[in-house]
């Protein structure tokens, strides 16, 4: 972009299938641009079609949950011609990074029962995740969780939806962190500490043991 712009870019900071992410600084403010990429192996409408759903529903969430004082990022500004969004820089690493080199029992069980609570906070909004990962959880150096890309999310999302959260987790945790075996479990209790308002905690936690239950099945 020319000198005249908001955005000045710094570093790319993951370049994935279905977008890159950057680094740099939105009117002096540290944020992050993702550009969501074109699908060659898509017809061009529906990639176009696909990228505008993807990129609204990301905003919309983003704006619901805007004065929620969740730890999230803030949406700074939104570009559908040119399919981008750019939104604040939260300052954690991936939890992926903390599990991956971490032996405390009792540092990782404690951010995984805050894992729980947000992510309980994150349903109580009336919002499903769509990705959650230990990539898209960050964690700071006081051990604060915070939660990022809400491009596979939805708003006012079906039971289906929430309890799928919790399962795309505990996969995740099972393939990519399985020194830590009771991370799930403190995470559901976490959860079950959470916000009581919304769809009932027992419920969620209900329908991710079934879909646990189909995954088996299925597998």
């Amino acid at each position: 972009m020319d000198g005249t712009s908001p955005w000045v870019e710094e570093a790319v900071l993951h370049d994935g299938a279905e977008a890159r992410t950057i680094g740099g600084r939105w009117f002096g403010t540290e944020a992050v641009m993702k550009i969501r990429r074109p699908k060659g192996y898509r017809h061009p409408s529906l990639d176009q079609s696909l990228t505008k759903r993807r990129l609204f529903a990301e905003a919309r969430i983003l704006i619901h949950l805007s004065n929620s004082e969740l730890p999230i990022p803030n949406l700074l500004d939104f570009d559908e011609k040119n399919a981008t969004i750019v939104m604040t820089r939260l300052p954690g690493v991936p939890l992926f990074e903390i599990l991956r080199n971490s032996n405390d029992v009792k540092k990782v069980s404690s951010i995984m029962y805050s894992c729980g609570k947000l992510i309980r906070q994150i349903h109580s909004f009336g919002v499903s995740h769509g990705d959650l990962t230990t990539h898209n959880l960050l964690c700071d150096g006081s051990d604060f969780i915070q939660i990022i890309d809400f491009g596979l999310g939805r708003l006012s999302p079906e039971i289906e939806s929430l309890g799928q959260d919790l399962q795309v987790l505990s996969e995740c945790l099972s393939a990519s962190h399985p020194k830590h075996t009771d991370a799930m479990k403190f995470v559901l209790e976490g959860y079950r500490d959470g916000e009581k308002n919304g769809e009932t905690i027992d419920d969620v936690i209900s329908r991710y043991q079934e879909i646990q239950g189909r995954v088996r099945y299925h597998g």
